[in-house]
Formats: C-alpha cells, structure tokens, sequence
C-alpha cells in the first residue's frame, strides 16, 4: 500500500494534543486519537485514505508530520483532502495571536490563554459532517449522540483494512440520500432527526446546499442559509459553523451547556441564564467568541476532573 508525508508548520503556539482531547472524550471510528497521533480516514473521489497526524515540535515550534496512507495516497487530490483536515477540522489554518493579545485584557480568559497554549477548535472536515454531528446531538446526551454517528459510519461510511484493523470514514452525502429515511430507521434516532439527517444529505448530494455556497457567507447570512433547511435551527447551524468552517466567532448562546453549566461554574452569573444573556456576555469577546468559548470548555473540563480526583 502506498503512503507518502507531508509537513505543515501551524501558526504558533499550537498543541495537537490539547486539541485532539475532544476526539478522545467520546471515542469513535472515525476521528481516532492515542495521545499521541490522530488518524482518520478519508474518502477521496472513488477511494479512501487514511491521514494520520503527529506533531514533532512544542507548541512554540510547531512542526505537523502528515501520513498519507492508500492506494490514492499519491494523488493531488488526497494532499488537498489532508491539508483541509489539518488546516480546518485540526485548527492548524487558525492563527490566534491577535485572540491572544486580546484575551490578555480579559479578566476571564487571560489565564486560560496561558493555561491552554496552542488550544483551536477541534471540528470536522466539512460542513456536511459538522451538521449532522450537530443534528444528532440535539437533546440528547453527548455519548448517545456520538454513539449514533459511530453506528451510522460503521454502517455507512467507507472502510479499509490495514495492518489488521478495519478503519472507517464518515459516510457522504450521496450514501445516506441512497439509504433515506427508511434506511436509516433503527438507528436511535427520533423520526423528526432521521428526517433532518435525510434532507441534508438529499441537498449535498444534488448541490441544493454545497459548503462553497455557505463559506462565501458571513457569519449571519451562512446561519439564515442553513436554517432554511427544516430541523436545522439556529443553534444547530453555529455549532457547525464553529466546527465544521471553523468560524472562530460564532457563539451557539442557547446550548444548555453555555446556559446552565458555564454560567453556573465558571462565568460570573452563578446561576442558569438565558440565551439573550449569554449572547450579551459573550459580545466583549467578538471577534472571537467561539474561540473563547473553546477555552472556556477546556478550563470546565478542567475543573470537573480536579473535583473527580479529590473525591
């Protein structure tokens, strides 16, 4: 099987592993991470590949070793797929130094900032797949959510064998339109989200909806856009965009866990809030509101496992 290697040097400070530690809270097929190399396969024109991705240098002198690995490893199609993953879903494309220097002011964020060197939002390769991770964790727990997107891709998704393990790729557009809503029946979903699922994957796969369309947007028109697609809502279409455009300042105000668990254990409220609140809040942090919010997470998660080991 044939591989090659490419190197991406990310604005500094970067830190694949700070990043990565989102794939590895809700593992799956797809998006793989050991602690010290992120791997996931993608489809590239009729064939898949697999990009695995490790950095050789601090987060000061960063340095990204990109894998590529499959019968269409050579092909420029497959570097321009790799770069996208790492440049996008890996934040790699991201340069936070001007957040940085604003962070600094901010009374909230200028110890995360240090605390967290090198941290980007970690999201997915395209918008077709941020949306539907989105859809499916409307309501829902995380772990359900994400054990759903497991169960599509391994049934779904495109797969290869190598080195004795089967790799999967989250399935496309075209293959969950072919599977419609019949098909995707059984797979612990509410009809109202099999139906959502079923439309977005009709609309890329006939260019109802392409991600080029929405990534000419800015931030407001690309939310107007995608709630046009029934059971997509607002908060539906920033978590996207956040994760799968890496639109650094989109702030999804009516998450429950902005609302409830941040304004209660981190920002100054101490109480459950309201989305308007949130988003009033959040406006000291434009441009970046997403990015601080990343941030953000990462000092509660911090936090919630300090509490765990005392206990």
């Amino acid at each position: 099987m044939s591989a090659r290697r490419i190197t991406i040097e990310p604005p500094r400070p970067y830190s694949l592993a700070l990043i990565a530690q989102r794939y590895a809270r809700f593992p799956d097929p797809v998006d793989r991470y050991d602690g010290a190399a992120y791997c996931r396969l993608l489809a590239v024109g009729r064939g898949s590949v697999l990009v695995t991705v490790e950095q050789t240098g601090p987060p000061s002198r960063p340095r990204l070793r990109v894998t590529l690995e499959g019968s269409g490893a050579s092909s420029a199609n497959a570097e321009v797929a790799a770069r996208r993953l790492v440049q996008g879903a890996l934040g790699a494309g991201t340069d936070v130094r001007l957040f940085y220097r604003a962070a600094r002011r901010d009374p909230l964020l200028a110890p995360l900032v240090r605390r967290f060197r090198g941290l980007r939002v970690a999201g997915y390769p395209s918008l077709w797949e941020a949306l539907v991770t989105a859809v499916l964790s409307q309501q829902v727990m995380l772990r359900l959510a994400f054990g759903i997107r497991a169960d599509l891709a391994t049934a779904f998704g495109r797969r290869l064998r190598l080195r004795g393990e089967t790799l999967f790729a989250f399935p496309t557009p075209k293959r969950i339109a072919e599977a419609g809503e019949r098909g995707l029946a059984g797979f612990r979903m509410s009809a109202n989200k099999i139906g959502t699922v079923a439309r977005l994957a009709r609309a890329f796969a006939t260019g109802e909806l392409s991600e080029d369309e929405v990534a000419a947007l800015p931030d407001d028109l690309a939310v107007e856009r995608l709630i046009e697609i029934k059971g997509v809502g607002r908060w539906t279409a920033e978590t996207a965009l956040l994760r799968g455009l890496s639109r650094a300042d989109l702030f999804p105000a009516g998450d429950l866990g902005i609302v409830k668990y941040l304004a209660e254990g981190l920002f100054e409220h101490g109480r459950r809030t309201t989305e308007s609140e949130m988003r009033t809040y959040a406006e000291r942090w434009r441009p970046w509101r997403g990015l601080a919010l990343v941030y953000a997470w990462a000092e509660l998660a911090r936090k919630s496992a300090e509490r765990k080991s005392k206990k």
